[in-house]
């Protein structure tokens, strides 16, 4: 199931180097739930259907070159007005001074000022796609992510079928460990899912007889990444003699996860396989496929082909 999360607003201030030009006395409580960042031209002007106030909102030069047209009175009313939804806060971009009205008004509604030097529109796009991915949805699945020849893959199975035991051994490769036992994968766009490890087991690996590795400090800082979108599942499984597997690879499968669908591979494993190279396997078919080449549509119109002219070369003259 995945969880809604929240974004204090003391975290921002302190990620984006925010002044704060008044604080409210919720200020330390304040939460962030919604990940768009509204500009308020028209409620500044008096227009407030679809207002959004659970939005952080932001304005710059042109809503203040607005505002310096009108007299204090009217300022006064706008603000007034303004701040008396309760928005998270206000953030003054573009190094511009808070209008008297506007710091009255937001002390009057108890409702924090912020101010910044950055452009309106710099900004405002490096705080939606910090809150894009602060707030994504997201969820934890035990297995093992991977970086792979520049693909992401989610490796997962049941415990005990030598995941980590293959992501030591990749790393050995050349490939790039993002996590080990505990992934946590977040939706960041429709489709598209990042996969990163949870802080407290971070670069860390569990090798049954050995313990606790630490990958970065053993490998060095280039085996880890902090995280990789997901391109690839690979479902580890047990041989089962009864059961039917793909052969071909005509067809893609696939899995769900968080509404998003992701390229699957099943692999069944019996001692002596060499999983490694399989998920190398994996992963550079899967890149293939993505330009548009499946080597198994190819090798069945090969052989259709084959077929078709031993076919005609049986028939009777």
């Amino acid at each position: 199931m995945a969880q809604s999360y929240c974004v204090p607003l003391t975290e921002l201030v302190e990620k984006f180097h925010l002044e704060v030009i008044y604080a409210a006395t919720d200020y330390e409580s304040i939460r962030l739930t919604v990940e768009d960042v509204a500009r308020p031209g028209l409620q500044l002007a008096g227009y407030f259907d679809h207002f959004e106030p659970m939005r952080l909102q932001v304005v710059g030069n042109v809503e203040i070159s607005f505002l310096l047209k009108l007299t204090s009175a009217e300022r006064t009313i706008i603000f007034d007005r303004f701040f008396s939804y309760k928005c998270p806060a206000l953030l003054i971009a573009r190094n511009m001074e808070p209008l008297p009205e506007c710091l009255e008004m937001a002390k009057k509604h108890n409702v924090t000022l912020l101010h910044s030097p950055e452009a309106t529109s710099t900004i405002v796009s490096a705080i939606i796609a910090y809150l894009k991915s602060a707030l994504a949805p997201r969820i934890v699945r035990h297995g093992v992510m991977m970086e792979i020849y520049g693909e992401g893959v989610l490796i997962l199975g049941e415990s005990g079928l030598g995941k980590s035991e293959a992501a030591v051994e990749l790393v050995k490769r050349g490939h790039r460990l993002v996590a080990d036992d505990a992934v946590e994968i977040r939706k960041i766009s429709e489709g598209s899912l990042m996969a990163s490890a949870p802080e407290i087991v971070r670069n860390f690996v569990e090798l049954r007889g050995i313990g606790i590795v630490n990958v970065a400090q053993l490998f060095g800082a280039g085996a880890v990444r902090r995280e990789a979108e997901i391109n690839l599942v690979v479902n580890i499984v047990p041989w089962n003699h009864g059961e039917a597997y793909d052969r071909m690879g005509v067809e893609t499968q696939y899995m769900e996860i968080l509404d998003s669908k992701i390229p699957m591979n099943t692999i069944p494993i019996t001692p002596g396989r060499n999983l490694a190279v399989i998920l190398e396997v994996a992963a550079m078919n899967n890149r293939q496929r993505k330009m548009g080449y499946n080597p198994g549509l190819e090798f069945t119109r090969q052989l259709d082909q084959h077929m078709e002219r031993e076919t005609q070369r049986h028939l009777p003259l």
